[in-house]
């Protein structure tokens, strides 16, 4: 993203993506680690939408 490149966009889509299912897969799991990791990956999901607006 620094250097301009034009795949920053499309690579925070794609990691987007990746932690939305992995937010969704770990979410189905009622352990406590797994509910940490559904979380964690939503926020990292989140995060890298975030980027993605901003990326030109």
């Amino acid at each position: 993203m620094a250097r301009g490149s034009q795949f920053a966009r499309a690579l925070c889509q794609v990691c987007a993506d990746v932690c939305d299912a992995c937010g969704e897969e770990c979410a189905r799991h009622q352990a406590a680690h797994c509910q940490a990791c559904s979380q964690a990956c939503r926020r990292c999901a989140d995060e890298c939408r975030r980027m993605v607006a901003t990326a030109a």
